[in-house]
């Protein structure tokens, strides 16, 4: 989710841009900007910076573990192999 305060420039910067004659709209319009985009950012399922870097970390150690836990698979089925092949020697 955005900043409430981020919301409130976006607004105030859209509603600035609006020609000279509109501009005792401009309290409403910010309002009705702030809504709108409120309701898209919403709608949208936003995480914050905070959030996704939190999530970044976590991914990057289960991949970690789950390369580690690949090498120890390829090692027992390698011994598994070898100690059949031994067998089947035999």
């Amino acid at each position: 989710m955005l900043d409430p305060k981020s919301l409130d420039d976006m607004a105030r910067k859209f509603a600035a841009n609006l020609p000279p004659g509109l501009r005792e709209f401009q309290q409403e319009m910010e309002r009705n900007f702030r809504t709108t985009m409120q309701s898209t950012f919403n709608r949208l399922d936003l995480v914050t910076r905070e959030e996704f870097d939190a999530q970044s970390k976590v991914l990057a150690r289960t991949r970690t573990q789950l390369e580690a836990l690949e090498e120890r698979v390829a090692a027992l089925e390698g011994r598994s192999t070898t100690g059949s092949d031994d067998s089947q020697d035999s």
